[in-house]
């Protein structure tokens, strides 16, 4: 057995750039279609060999921007805890393990941090231990833990169809620039998908389930056509979001004023994700809205690596 007594992991956070949503299923999940894009706002998780056999998590603010880190469940319900208990379950030569969380990703803001905690802690625990698991098999074991962590562990480009965990790499060809508006409070996703029935109920509108993505969204990528891009960008749960934070129309409407070239809320939100047309631009709009608007703005680009051991 490896004499390794820590491994650190860092994993990307994500932004939806498309997401249709079809109707409630039978099993309360929703089918998806959607187009994840890794952004360079990484969590990182820091496994250290305990001489017990428990399984312990603390977690930290890595962020410029404050962090609600102690609403984090320090218990089995964490889910790089999960990620842990799980890697422990299919390898005989598990110890206990301590799981230190450094936060960057906002918190309940639709960009997958939870995920990418998990993620991070599979590939931790898979080096302390020395399960020899290929990517391939970690992504396979990630699919248990939730639709977002085999993203998180592949990272890049992808479609998610199914519940979002049916991927399929796709092509960037270049670097795209965003500004990201965390809020300072969450948004429950299980109240935001209701919302989106409930609003679709009202409108009459019957939804299908959606069998592929917005073509335009992976041909301006692939391109590396941001304009493009920008004019493809949609969000399904974007109207219910709003509708439980109406302030996010304001910031919405104050990003394309101050130059962005498209905005939408991330996933579930409440974060919204602003595109830019380079880096220089991301950082200026980055800048003004912090000036003008008062609000905690941060540059990122993206496509970039999924969850890499790090030391």
């Amino acid at each position: 057995m490896s004499k390794t007594r820590s491994v650190r992991v860092m994993a990307p956070g994500k932004i939806n750039v498309s997401f249709r949503m079809g109707p409630l299923r039978p099993d309360g999940y929703h089918s998806v279609a959607s187009v994840y894009l890794a952004v360079s706002l990484y969590e990182e998780v820091t496994a250290t060999r305990r001489d017990d056999d428990q399984v312990t998590v603390s977690v930290r603010n890595g962020s410029p921007l404050p962090l609600d880190v102690e609403d984090i469940p320090l218990d089995s319900s964490n889910l790089a805890v999960k990620a842990a208990e799980l890697m422990r379950s299919l390898t005989a030569q598990s110890t206990g393990v301590h799981l230190d969380i450094v936060k960057r990703v906002p918190i309940a803001g639709g960009m997958g941090g939870g995920s990418a905690d998990a993620a991070a802690a599979l590939v931790a625990c898979s080096a302390l231990w020395d399960t020899g698991f290929s990517r391939d098999e970690l992504v396979r074991i990630a699919a248990d833990l939730g639709a977002d962590v085999p993203f998180a562990l592949l990272g890049g480009v992808a479609v998610g169809l199914g519940v979002g965990d049916q991927l399929t790499p796709a092509l960037a060809r270049r670097d795209l620039h965003w500004v990201l508006v965390p809020a300072s409070f969450g948004l429950s996703t299980p109240k935001v998908y209701a919302t989106a029935d409930r609003l679709r109920e009202e409108a009459g509108f019957t939804a299908t389930d959606p069998e592929n993505v917005d073509p335009r969204i992976l041909k301006a990528m692939h391109a590396g056509d941001v304009d493009g891009l920008a004019n493809a960008l949609g969000n399904d749960l974007q109207a219910a979001s709003i509708e439980l934070a109406p302030e996010l129309a304001d910031i919405l409407d104050l990003g394309i004023a101050e130059g962005a070239l498209a905005g939408l809320v991330s996933g579930s939100g409440p974060t919204l994700a602003f595109l830019a047309a380079d880096r220089l631009d991301a950082e200026e709009l980055s800048q003004r809205l912090s000036d003008v608007a008062g609000v905690a703005a941060l540059a990122v680009h993206g496509p970039v690596h999924g969850a890499r051991i790090m030391a």
